[in-house]
Order: structure tokens, then C-alpha cells, then sequence
């Protein structure tokens, strides 16, 4: 099922493959983004999807205003922080993010791929606004400018 499928058929459901779905390239670290489910095809109340994050790369302390968040470890290990908490976490961990809820996650050692979900939906904007479809050159963006894109997401990151 194509993209244009998916958004066709949202109201009634459907069904994606394994390596079906939008497909996007981190702005920052180059790691892969499929967006499963989200806004773009109809998914007013969550969105889901994977991200892969290279070995070291990490995803940097941040907090989303309105919105509820959850991961499931697919692969990887690491340390997620939660509030000035830290945790050690591996493949099978789950993880859940209340809003307004600071947190961020170090990688050094291992490749993570993440599977994430978001209720409401904001992270699949926030990833379309700043990331690039496959093949696509990388978009070169400021802190400002990501910050501002955040913002409109009800995202905000840390100093």
C-alpha cells in the first residue's frame, strides 16, 4: 500500500508492510524515519513509527507540551533520561513519556532503532518539517530554526 493509499483508506484502516511507510532521513544524525502512522494519513488522536539512531548520535533532552509519548527498544541499548533521571535501558525496554516530561537518550556504544508512538500526533510533523525524504539532499537548518519548528509541534528543547 502506497502513501496515498494509506491516506485514502485512514477512516476505515489499513495495512502496511514492513518496509512500507513515509520514509524520511534525519536533518541531524542521518539515521532512517518511517512514519507508520500520523497526521498525513489521517491518525488524528496518535501517530507511530521507527527511528533509527546511529551509534553515538543520541537523542537530545527535549519535552513535548501536549503529548503523551512511548518506545519500545527494538534493538539497542543505552541510557534514557527521564526528568535528571537516568536509566539504563535494552532491546525489549519500554519507555514511557508523560507530557511535559523532559527527557533524552545516549547511545555511545550501540545503534538504537526505536519504535515510538505519540498521542496526540505532533512527532510525525516535527520529522516532515525537518527531515528529508530518501534521497534528498540534507535540509541545513539552525538551532533557531529548529526550535522554531519544534515550537510548533508544542516541543521544546533543553539548553
Amino acid at each position: 500500500m502506497s502513501n496515498t493509499e494509506a491516506k485514502a483508506a485512514a477512516p476505515q484502516g489499513y495495512v502496511l508492510g514492513a518496509t512500507e511507510g513515509e520514509h524520511l532521513v534525519h536533518w541531524r544524525d542521518g539515521g532512517n524515519i518511517v512514519i507508520k502512522v500520523g497526521s498525513a494519513n489521517r491518525s488524528d488522536n496518535l501517530a507511530l513509527g521507527t527511528q533509527q539512531v546511529p551509534v553515538g548520535a543520541g537523542i537530545p533532552i527535549h519535552r513535548h507540551i501536549r503529548m503523551d509519548e512511548a518506545f519500545y527498544v527494538l534493538e539497542g541499548s543505552g541510557i534514557f533520561t527521564l526528568n535528571d533521571v537516568r536509566h539504563s535501558f535494552k532491546k525489549g525496554g519500554t519507555i514511557f513519556i508523560p507530557k511535559n516530561a523532559w527527557h533524552g537518550f545516549a547511545n555511545p556504544d550501540r545503534e538504537l532503532l526505536l519504535l515510538w508512538i505519540m498521542a496526540p500526533p505532533g512527532l510525525d510533523g516535527f520529522f516532515r518539517d525537518t527531515c528529508n525524504p530518501l534521497g534528498a539532499p540534507p535540509k541545513q537548518l539552525t538551532r533557531e530554526q529548529i526550535n522554531e519548528i519544534a515550537g510548533r509541534y508544542a516541543t521544546e528543547f533543553g539548553q
